[in-house]
C-alpha cells in the first residue's frame, strides 16, 4: 500500500510530534508499505495567518503521485488533517489549540478584534469539515478525544503511541529530579525551579531548548548550580539521564498526550504531575505510578523530597509504570491504522 503521512512542521523546531511522525512512518515501512512523510512548513502567528496555513494543506493532490494512486493518508495535527483524500485517517495529536481552550486566556493568541473572533469560529468550522471527511478519526488520548466531542462533535477512538525510541534501562537513582521539555511556558518548568527554591536538598537536571530557556535560566540563577541546564541532548545521553535520576517531572497545562511520561516508565522512573496536567493523568496515577499534586511548587518540592525518602515505593511506581507503557506498541498502532 502507499501511504502518505501529513504532519505540519515548525522550521528548525523539532518536537514529540516530529518524533511520532518519524516513528509512525518507519513502523508502516517496517509492516512493508510503500510510505512518505509529506509536510509543510507552518507559521501560526499572527493569528489571521493561521487559515492561510490550513488552505495549503486543502489544496495539495495527494491523490496520485508519477502516476500511481496513494492509497491512503494518515494525517497527524493541524492542519495537516485538512489535507483532502477519499481515504483519510486522522489521528490526532493537537488541534490549533488556541482556537479552542486556550482562547481568552493567558496562552490564547485571538483579540477581541472582528477579525480575530472570525478566524476562531474559522477554524472550529474548518476542523468540523476536515475531521467529518475522514474516514476514521483517533486520538492519541482520552483528554484530545474529550475536545474533539466538546468543541466539534466529533467522536474519536483512543489510540496513545509509544514513545520515541531510546535505549531505555534502568540505573540506581542519584537522587535529582529530571524534565525533558521543549522550554515553553506552557510547559511550566518554572514550577520545578520554583520547588527547588523551596528546598535545598532538591537537584534538577532540566533538558531541552526553547524560546523560555533566558527566563528559566534567570529564575534558577540564585540557586547556586542547584538546577542545571544541559541543553538538547543525543538519545545516549537522554537514556542515561533518564535511567539515573529520581523521579521526572512533567505537568504542563492540560497537555493533550505527552511522551515524557512513557519514557520515564520505560526507564523505571515515576513522574511527578499536577491535578491539571491533561493527558498524562491517564497513565500517572498518584501513589502507583507516580505523584500527583496541586500545580503549586511547595507541593512540589514535598513529592520530591517523599520519593526520595521512599526510595521502595519510588522504584515500585516505576516498575508499576514501566508494565503500563510496555503495552503501548507501534504494532498495535499500525493495526488500528490500517483496519
Amino acid at each position: 500500500m502507499r501511504i502518505a503521512v501529513c504532519a505540519p512542521q515548525v522550521p528548525f523546531v523539532r518536537g514529540g510530534a516530529e518524533l511520532m511522525a518519524d516513528d509512525l512512518v518507519a513502523a508502516l515501512r517496517g509492516r512493508g508499505h510503500d510510505v512518505e512523510l509529506v509536510t509543510i512548513p507552518f507559521k501560526w502567528y499572527p493569528g489571521t495567518r493561521v487559515l492561510d496555513q490550513a488552505f495549503l494543506w486543502r489544496l495539495v493532490d495527494l491523490t496520485e503521485s508519477d502516476g500511481r494512486p496513494i492509497d491512503r493518508v494518515v494525517a497527524t495535527k493541524f492542519p495537516a488533517y485538512a489535507v483532502r483524500h477519499p481515504h483519510k485517517i486522522a489521528w490526532v495529536l493537537h488541534q490549533f489549540r488556541q482556537a479552542y481552550d486556550y482562547d481568552r486566556g493567558g496562552l490564547g493568541q485571538f483579540s477581541e478584534s472582528p477579525e480575530d473572533r472570525a478566524t476562531r469560529v474559522a477554524v472550529e468550522r474548518l476542523d468540523a469539515v476536515a475531521l467529518g471527511e475522514a474516514r476514521k478519526v483517533y486520538a492519541t488520548s482520552r483528554n484530545v478525544a474529550d475536545r474533539l466531542r466538546r468543541f466539534n462533535a466529533i467522536d474519536a477512538e483512543v489510540l496513545p503511541h509509544p514513545p520515541q525510541a531510546l535505549p531505555y534501562r534502568t540505573a540506581e537513582s542519584e537522587g535529582y529530579v529530571l524534565s525533558v521539555n521543549r522550554l515553553d511556558r506552557a510547559k511550566r518548568i518554572d514550577l520545578l525551579i520554583e520547588a527547588a527554591k523551596r528546598e535545598p536538598s532538591l537537584r534538577v537536571v532540566i533538558t531541552g531548548e526553547g524560546p523560555d530557556r533566558r527566563r528559566l535560566e534567570s529564575l534558577a540563577a540564585e540557586l547556586n548550580g542547584q538546577v542545571e541546564f544541559v541543553g538538547r541532548v543525543d538519545d545516549e545521553r537522554l537514556a542515561d539521564l533518564y535511567a539515573r535520576s529520581l523521579a521526572v517531572f512533567y505537568a504542563p497545562v492540560d497537555e493533550d498526550f505527552g511522551m515524557v511520561p512513557y519514557e520515564a516508565f520505560l526507564s523505571g522512573k515515576p513522574v511527578v504531575t499536577t491535578l491539571d496536567a491533561g493527558g498524562p493523568l491517564e497513565i500517572v496515577r498518584d501513589r502507583e505510578t507516580g505523584v500527583v499534586v496541586a500545580p503549586d511548587a511547595a507541593e512540589i518540592a514535598r513529592a520530591a523530597v517523599y520519593l526520595g525518602e521512599h526510595a521502595a515505593e519510588a522504584r515500585a511506581w516505576g516498575g508499576a509504570g514501566k508494565a503500563i507503557a510496555e503495552r503501548v506498541t507501534w504494532d498495535a498502532c499500525v493495526d488500528a491504522l490500517l483496519d
